[in-house]
């Protein structure tokens, strides 16, 4: 058992980090000095402290796990056990469980990091380490942080305290500043091989050999999404009625209705995965606040109720947008399938249970169409990431995937 164990297809990546944290372990104890041995000899058996500092950037396309291996990182760097790492231990343990105090992790269910979530993760960073020898600070979705909020953090990253390090995540270096960037140790995970994938899925989450496979070629390798085929019993049928979706559409109003309808699917989809969620969280506040019951909320604790439902709000929105870009992606992956084909290229196939759809739409028309149909595809992704109407910008993405004459 080890912190890695969800990380796959990583392996340089590991064996980087983990030499990270054998020269954190060696910094720490010549920090307290309380070596074990001579520095000589320890850094002969691996750790140099040239391979610590004090702030990462791990990148990696979306579905790569940087998250999961940004918190193994985290755990290593607590770890108390010989190897770095080990999984066993409390400190690894608490972190892997989000229970540790010197590990604070900033994720968000929403659109954007506000400005006053980064101004208290700032106070963190400057505390000192309660049980473990450094405080690790966790951004999980650094690019979405405004370019504002970015300038806020910098200071903090530049000259943090002695035993704080930072780990940021973000799907490519460019989507923080250069100032962030020029500051942080890069680190780039690539996508895992669809084998890999597959065994994880049959490891963790106990699923089908041949059903993970199938789930990991059909997800491109993107962790979350093999294991939402995998793991949801209506995924594959929803998925095959949106891929077909767009080859139907004879008329504008056909696209309009498609997109319509793949808008409600999103909402509702989105709305079963967040509503229990929602009730459970007002019933917790409101039994906080001292109001049992159906009990009338006093005027002075009505801020914090409606503060709670416009976060709820937004993370319903955020719900909703990715499944709407995870829909996104699946239509990325036909029109990938029939562009190899038109081009005549012995790559394999990602829809391999929709052959006959993807030759037919190959055959009926051109590469130019399929590139043209590819570029509308990402930029309806780029107009979902903002204030855009989601339903707006899916009916223009359909009017566009239409067969034309």
């Amino acid at each position: 058992m080890s912190v890695w164990d969800d990380v796959v297809g990583q392996e340089k990546v590991v064996a980087d980090l983990v030499a990270a944290a054998r020269s954190a372990r060696l910094m720490a104890e010549q920090r307290e000095g309380r070596e074990r041995g001579p520095v000589e000899a320890r850094r002969a058996a691996g750790a140099d402290t040239a391979a610590m500092t004090h702030a990462w950037l791990v990148t990696g396309p979306p579905g790569s796990g940087r998250s999961t291996a940004a918190r193994a990182f985290a755990a290593c760097l607590q770890c108390t056990g010989d190897v770095p790492g080990c999984g066993e231990c409390k400190p690894c343990r608490d972190v892997m469980s989000g229970g540790h105090p010197d590990v604070v992790r900033l994720t968000t269910e929403k659109l954007i990091i506000t400005m006053d979530e980064v101004k208290e993760l700032i106070g963190e960073a400057q505390r000192r380490p309660w049980t473990g020898r450094w405080r690790v600070i966790l951004v999980e979705d650094a690019d979405r942080m405004a370019e504002r909020t970015t300038n806020v953090l910098l200071k903090s990253i530049e000259e943090p305290p002695p035993q704080t390090v930072w780990i940021l995540c973000t799907p490519s270096a460019d989507d923080v500043l250069p100032t962030i960037r020029s500051r942080c140790r890069l680190v780039t995970l690539r996508v895992p091989p669809a084998q890999a994938v597959a065994e994880l899925l049959v490891r963790r989450d106990g699923a089908d050999p041949q059903a993970a496979e199938r789930a990991a070629r059909a997800g491109q390798c993107h962790i979350g999404l093999a294991r939402h085929l995998a793991v949801d019993p209506g995924a594959w049928e929803r998925r095959r009625r949106l891929l077909l979706a767009p080859v139907s559409l004879r008329s504008v109003g056909d696209a309009v209705l498609a997109a319509a309808e793949l808008v409600d699917s999103a909402e509702t989809e989105a709305k079963d995965a967040t509503t229990e969620r929602d009730v459970r969280e007002k019933a917790e506040l409101l039994r906080a606040l001292g109001v049992e019951g159906s009990a009338k909320v006093p005027p002075a604790l009505r801020a914090q109720v409606r503060q709670l439902e416009e976060d709820q709000k937004r993370r319903a929105k955020r719900a909703r947008t990715d499944v709407l870009d995870r829909a996104m992606t699946d239509l990325l992956s036909f029109y990938r399938d029939v562009l190899a084909t038109q081009l005549g290229s012995d790559v394999e196939r990602v829809n391999v249970d929709l052959t006959q759809a993807v030759d037919e739409v190959a055959r009926t028309s051109g590469p130019e169409q399929s590139l043209t149909r590819i570029a509308a595809i990402e930029e309806c992704r780029a107009r979902l990431r903002t204030n855009a109407s989601a339903l707006l910008a899916v009916e223009c993405l359909m009017v566009q995937l239409r067969p034309q004459a």
